[in-house]
């Protein structure tokens, strides 16, 4: 018996892979992502996803009438397995198209609605989200920046931190506090903000590879329409749920880059001179590498139950234990990286991916509360007080 929704992921699984073939050129397979990219590089991710968007592959779960093709889970994610297998890269827009465009769908007006969506589609304008604060990470509900009405506009202050994109991001998906008085998870709000207004300065935050991949947003009296409030105001709780949800939703298709890397692996080591013979074959290595080629298909069959539960309308704690899963195969590869390399993981790419996989435990969502979920919904332990 097939799946619901299979044969319809297959058919767009050809057509994708045949406007792959014929599309993704050389040029734009050597950039990677807008995370670490120059200007220059930019502009080249900006002319891919516009090519990507007029040919309606950009957000293909949105609605038809909004340029996507209303495509359904297993759809999205014959997206993202073709995608990765021509090592085609990210679009230039990524959180945009994935988190906060759902937002927009489920809670924009029809003004901001046309505004907004096409030149996100096409990457034409850049977002961030604004969600984390200094004192409100995983307990986001006790975020501190405010905006007070005043007149047409609402005035903003505060700090937000760990914001991806920041430097580049023309438009900010923003939580703030509008009723101080309301309990943590009420009195919230969503604006959608122009990162160009007067009192906004963002600084970039250099991580532990030397790079500033992060960044600070500091709002000083910024006057923000009031027309950007999106959703209801005070109920912007509703609007972040939707947001971290399509966040998280993206968990199901983490193994793809994952086993992509692991295979590159496998054939560095087959490829690596090491005492008369290859890395590959050094007992030692060979059983490190079988362990994380087994981390990685785990990971897989992890992706799927989350994906099982997401189609069946019975989504539980799965993609808990799929970031908890990712993490820990992303760091153990780093690590046996580093060993195939030999003396030359000291410096270059190996070493900076090695670094940059501690961050691994924190993105996306701490280890620790992806812990908590676990041993809460999938083991029966009682919470601790």
């Amino acid at each position: 018996m097939s799946v619901p929704g299979s044969e319809a992921a297959e058919a767009l699984r050809r057509e994708l892979r045949a406007w792959l073939e014929a599309n993704l050129e050389p040029r734009f397979r050597a950039v990677s992502s807008a995370l670490a990219a120059s200007a220059d590089t930019i502009e080249v991710l900006r002319e891919w996803n516009r090519k990507v968007a007029d040919a309606g592959w950009a957000a293909i779960s949105w609605p038809a009438e909004y340029g996507g093709r209303d495509a359904g889970v297993l759809e999205q994610v014959a997206w993202a397995e073709e995608m990765d297998r021509a090592r085609s890269p990210a679009l230039v827009n990524p959180i945009g198209l994935s988190n906060i465009a759902p937002a927009i769908l489920a809670y924009g007006t029809p003004a901001q609605k046309d505004r907004f969506l096409q030149r996100m589609r096409r990457g034409d304008d850049i977002w961030c989200q604004g969600f984390s604060e200094p004192d409100a990470g995983s307990d986001l509900a006790s975020l501190r920046a405010t905006a007070l009405q005043d007149g047409d506009d609402f005035v903003v202050n505060g700090q937000k931190v760990w914001n991806t994109l920041g430097n580049l991001a023309d438009w900010c998906e923003l939580l703030v506090r509008t009723d101080p008085d309301a309990p943590p998870h009420k009195g919230i709000s969503c604006l959608l903000v122009d990162m160009r207004l007067p009192g906004i300065e963002v600084r970039p935050i250099v991580t532990i590879t030397g790079e500033a991949e992060f960044f600070e947003i500091f709002f000083a009296d910024v006057r923000v329409p009031a027309e950007a409030l999106l959703g209801p105001l005070h109920q912007g709780w509703r609007v972040a749920m939707t947001t971290l949800n399509n966040e998280r939703g993206a968990v199901a298709s983490l193994h793809l880059a994952v086993r992509r890397k692991i295979r590159d692996l496998i054939e560095r080591a087959r490829a690596t001179p090491m005492g008369g013979a290859s890395a590959a074959d050094d007992p030692v290595l060979r059983r490190r590498l079988a362990h994380v080629y087994l981390e990685g298909e785990l990971l897989r069959r992890l992706s799927d139950r989350a994906l099982s539960g997401i189609v069946s309308q019975r989504a539980g704690p799965e993609g808990a234990l799929t970031k908890l899963v990712w993490s820990q195969t992303e760091q153990h590869l780093a690590e046996v990286a580093a060993e195939v390399a030999g003396p030359e993981a000291l410096v270059g790419e190996v070493a900076r991916a090695r670094l940059a996989s501690r961050s691994y435990s924190i993105a996306g969502g701490t280890t620790q509360v992806n812990k908590n979920v676990v041993a809460q919904r999938v083991l029966g332990l009682p919470r601790s007080y």
